[in-house]
């Protein structure tokens, strides 16, 4: 029998195994695991190699083809269904999550409909020792660009941003409850308002990132928000920057004041190569005159 009449006869069950998957995108590797997990209830015999299957399951429209282009080079993937790009950003590297303006983008903190799709996969764990700040160390990092990843891949009509993030054990990580979006990880809303406040650049700049912790006012819990700060340990001041975003937005006093009770040691800046400034002395913290 050749190897096409044998996938033929399974092509029930072939389909079968996709449809009941909660996952959308497979890399080449992901669908070599699957044929050798059902290779002898499929009755293909050793014959079918991955890339048979492949070409049958391309051919039979079961899954699509997505090329992902990036000057690191290119690489494909293959889907099925609708909303798939997300899936596809996170099969980039395994145990990564939707972060960023994407995150913003799924609490509804934002009128964009944003472009760019940010994953975070995290480093390893560092051992920063005991990193002693200075305020003349602050001011030279903060007069300099900001880095930014360019590790960025385009597929369709978006680009797939991967930030190697700090090391935090998934930190503020959960899933995201929508049936058609197959509970995705992604930061949850005290997470997500802390990486947007660390890195304003990836998520519109910082008239965006005002507007998310506005909208995000009802829904934020303060408390946890400074919890998972605290665990983060970031060396830079930047519950600073957190506290003034939440201040311009209303929140109360008493909540505020679990951010104040973190330190006010240094002057520090909402973000990189500001221009001319003005200055908050309740968060020691220096912001665009215009903002």
């Amino acid at each position: 029998m050749s190897n096409r009449s044998r996938l033929e006869i399974s092509k029930k069950d072939i389909i079968s195994v996709f449809e009941n998957s909660n996952k959308k995108a497979y890399s080449e590797s992901d669908l070599t695991g699957i044929l050798l997990e059902h290779s002898d209830f499929w009755r293909l015999g050793q014959n079918i190699t991955t890339g048979k299957l492949i070409e049958f399951l391309i051919k039979k429209r079961i899954l699509n083809i997505a090329k992902l282009k990036s000057e690191r080079g290119d690489i494909v993937r293959y889907y099925r269904g609708d909303d798939f790009l997300y899936e596809i950003a996170l099969s980039i590297r395994s145990r990564s999550y939707l972060s960023h303006y994407t995150a913003v983008f799924f609490y509804g903190l934002t009128d964009q409909i944003p472009k760019t799709i940010y994953v975070n996969y995290e480093q390893s764990r560092k051992n920063t020792g005991n990193v002693s700040l200075k305020q003349k160390g602050i001011d030279d990092a903060f007069k300099k660009p900001v880095r930014v990843s360019h590790n960025i891949y385009s597929c369709s009509d978006h680009n797939i941003c991967v930030l190697n993030g700090k090391h935090t054990g998934h930190l503020g990580v959960c899933e995201l409850k929508d049936p058609s979006l197959s509970n995705l990880k992604v930061t949850d809303i005290e997470r997500t308002l802390i990486d947007i406040a660390v890195r304003p650049v990836y998520a519109g700049g910082i008239y965006e990132v005002q507007q998310a912790f506005k909208r995000a006012l009802e829904q934020v819990s303060v408390n946890k928000l400074t919890a998972l700060l605290k665990k983060i340990n970031y060396i830079y001041p930047y519950h600073q920057v957190i506290g003034f975003y939440l201040d311009r937005a209303g929140c109360k006093q008493k909540l505020l004041d679990l951010l104040v009770e973190l330190g006010m040691d240094y002057d520090f800046y909402l973000t990189h190569q500001m221009g001319k400034t003005s200055y908050s002395k309740k968060w020691r913290l220096f912001y665009p005159k215009d903002f």
